[in-house]
């Protein structure tokens, strides 16, 4: 369609009305897409609309010849385009409905006005159009005057701002309300400020561009207490957490600035700065303008600020138990809680070559305890400054426990060498000087993502390694310590599991006079099935047991079996014999261990003397006078004892004296040294000891006659080995003794 076939030609010419005289050059302006597949439809379009200032803005046309073009143009600009003047029939009769179709549906787009224009008048029902495709306006070109168009475009303009304005205020409302529903997390005063500056903007009829600003010391840990920027929307975005500096902007510090120490709203014509302040929380609202605001909204922004500051001030005080609870409050350092979240960020995976660190001060109780808390305190904190001195950004730095601190970063940085270097010097702390030394547990990480709790369990694992290391002061983390440790775990939990389904086995080794090679006794030996018709060694679960502290019901439950078996074995006739049974030195630090005992003696009614307690020599050593008090009691309540292992330990003759001994066992080792023609110097000296202090002896192991004889030489008294019987189940046992009594 020509421009000639229009009644008006005011469509084509405009009004010399001085408008075109106005500057516009600082004005945004209105996005215009035209969709017609007639070029003299868009310049006339253009010619009509081109000095038209809606709102302080100019219009911007785009051009599209086709629905084509124009879904083209729409992906580019998208919610940008104000308003689109489409054309029903192009390429095809409703290609123009198609566009409509596409934008509602399709994008999702719900802010663009659309106003619908056709040469054949009729050709779509306009009722049904408009009511299914939120169309603006439904128009015959020749209906298209130029002053109908200006109304049609001013009135859709409106429509448009309208709603982009109660989209901004609904986002920004969002924002508020979003933050301050997770006020835990670590974008809420973020997520609060950008929403405060959304919201603002809305209010006035602005773009949301702006930014919110505070003094460090009200919510960011900086140690300065400059002027940062909170939140904020538009291009500012990107100086979130940044010193208002870094904006390169020295007319926004300045007004920002100026607003805090005056502690007053700021009105320019330019711009405006907002102050909000509640309970001592203060921050700068600066909004960018492009006219002077208005009284009416300098008094709707007064109401608006007044109960935003609430916002404002929870905000705050959650930050603040947020660093209660992610940072420590002595080095200001990031907490373990922190120092885990940071383990568990990609980006330290990212880094090659990338290495963690505890480092343990050595002896800190001490100094807390010699020189006083607020000593130890300061000492803290000078180890904290003397990191952050030391090392670059590229090294994160936390405090893990009450003296143990966590480094990240390059392992060129993070190492031992690195580290210790770091404590040749003292810190002064008051008037002290104070060497301090450290231990070091290290993990190199890999490219593989690891969850950082479990990152930590590892350097754990090495510090407590490098603990007992005697020749370095550090440890480095690798797998197969991981696996044995995962390994005993999971052997404690099978062992305690199996404990309480009652599935360990009280066996027994009979024990004979070496001369009349009569059974005078017998030892209880724990064994724990393995489930494949298997056991699994003493060795191997008894360290396990101690370890856990499941050595402590485990002991009991072998004194109360033995018990049982004695009472068991006087049913049977053999009420002369004992049963030995070794007892650990976690449960002579039971405080209810004697009472234990007496009380499962006096249950099962069995003979005192015919139990006898096992111990070590190691077990006496580790707490002499624990050990000593505990069976000076039971040996007054008739129980016998024995010592075993004798010989191995190194003891102190003084302990030995003073235990209520019975029976001194000449440990296996000894009797292997026993050769045809060779004496065996130490099994003679023990059973010499024994003697000399009127005790009996007995020895263990015995494999040969040669050995049996031997030992008889010597003076032994009994003698337990598998030259005379293996270790066997109680009811085996029964038969065995059954049959040594008729060969007898």
């Amino acid at each position: 369609m020509s421009a000639t076939d229009y009644d008006n030609d005011e469509l084509i010419f405009l009004d010399d009305d001085g408008s075109s005289d106005i500057d516009t050059t600082f004005y945004k302006e209105w996005n215009i897409l035209i969709v017609d597949d007639d070029e003299e439809i868009h310049t006339v379009t253009r010619l009509a609309l081109s000095d038209l200032i809606v709102n302080d803005r100019k219009l911007n046309f785009l051009h599209a010849y086709s629905a084509k073009e124009a879904k083209t143009l729409l992906h580019d600009y998208g919610k940008t385009i104000a308003i689109i003047l489409l054309d029903v029939v192009m390429e095809t009769d409703d290609a123009g409905f198609d566009v409509v179709r596409y934008i509602r549906e399709s994008m999702g787009l719900t802010e663009p006005r659309i106003v619908l224009r056709t040469g054949q008048p009729g050709y779509a029902p306009e009722e049904e159009v408009i009511k299914l495709y939120d169309i603006n306006d439904y128009k015959t070109k020749t209906e298209l005057t130029r002053a109908k168009l200006m109304t049609t475009v001013i009135s859709s303009l409106r429509s448009y701002q309208q709603i982009m304005t109660i989209n901004q205020n609904r986002v920004g409302l969002e924002k508020i309300i979003t933050s301050s529903a997770n006020l835990f997390e670590e974008h809420s005063v973020k997520g609060f400020c950008e929403g405060v500056v959304t919201q603002i903007s809305s209010l006035i009829g602005l773009d949301a561009e702006g930014l919110v600003c505070a003094r460090a010391g009200s919510v960011l840990d900086k140690d300065d207490n400059g002027v940062y920027v909170l939140g904020a929307a538009g291009e500012y975005a990107s100086f979130i957490n940044e010193s208002i500096d870094s904006i390169n902007n020295s007319e926004i510090a300045e007004q920002v600035g100026r607003c805090l120490r005056l502690k007053r709203h700021i009105f320019e014509s330019d711009s405006s700065v907002l102050y909000i302040n509640r309970s001592g929380f203060e921050a700068a609202v600066y909004v960018n303008m492009v006219s002077e605001i208005t009284n009416l909204d300098k008094n709707l922004l007064e109401v608006f600020l007044s109960s935003i500051s609430v916002g404002y001030e929870n905000v705050n005080l959650f930050h603040q138990l947020r660093n209660a609870a992610f940072r420590d409050w002595l080095t200001r350092l990031p907490n373990r809680n922190e120092f885990i979240n940071m383990l568990d960020k990609p980006h330290i995976f990212a880094c090659e070559n990338c290495s963690v660190a505890l480092i343990d001060v050595n002896h800190f109780s001490d100094i807390n305890d010699g020189l006083g808390q607020e000593a130890g305190n300061e000492l803290l904190r000078a180890i904290s400054d003397r990191f952050k001195a030391c090392f670059d950004d590229s090294v994160k730095i936390g405090r893990i426990g009450a003296d143990v601190f966590g480094l990240i970063g390059p392992s060129d940085a993070v190492n031992p060498d690195n580290i210790n270097s770091l404590f040749q010097s003292s810190f002064k702390v008051s008037d002290h000087t104070l060497p301090v030394n450290v231990t070091m547990g290290l993990c190199q990480l890999d490219d593989k993502r690891n969850i950082g709790l479990e990152i930590l369990k590892r350097i754990n694992i090495a510090l407590n390694r490098a603990k007992k290391n005697i020749s370095d002061n550090f440890e480095y983390f690798a797998k197969d310590i991981e696996d044995k440790t995962t390994w005993r775990l999971e052997m404690i939990r099978r062992l305690r599991s199996d404990f309480m389904a009652r599935k360990l086995e009280l066996w027994f080794q009979p024990q004979v006079d070496l001369v009349s090679e009569k059974v005078v006794g017998m030892e209880g030996l724990l064994r724990w099935p393995d489930g494949n018709n298997g056991y699994i060694s003493p060795a191997v679960f008894v360290p396990l047991a101690e370890y856990s502290g499941l050595i402590v019901d485990i002991g009991e439950w072998v004194i109360e079996e033995a018990c049982h078996r004695l009472k068991d074995l006087k049913e049977a006739n053999f009420g002369d014999l004992r049963v030995a049974v070794n007892i650990s030195m976690p449960q002579f630090r039971d405080r209810s261990f004697v009472n234990k005992v007496l009380g499962t003696i006096s249950t099962s009614k069995c003979d005192p003397s015919l139990l006898e307690l096992e111990i070590t020599e190691s077990v006496v050593m580790d707490e002499p006078q624990i050990v000593i008090d505990a069976l000076r009691t039971l040996k007054e309540h008739g129980v016998a004892i024995a010592i075993d292992d004798f010989g191995t330990g190194f003891s102190s003759m003084s302990y030995l004296q003073q235990l209520p001994l019975d029976r001194l066992k000449v440990d296996r080792s000894f009797i292997r040294d026993i050769e045809p023609g060779k004496s065996a110097v130490l099994a003679e000296t023990i059973v010499t000891l024994g003697n000399k202090l009127g005790l009996l002896t007995i020895a263990e192991g015995i494999e040969t006659k040669e050995q049996a004889e031997y030992m008889i030489e010597l003076g032994c008294n009994e003698a337990q080995g598998f030259f005379y019987a293996k270790p066997m189940p109680f009811t085996e046992l029964m038969d065995y003794l059954v049959s040594q009594k008729d060969a007898n």
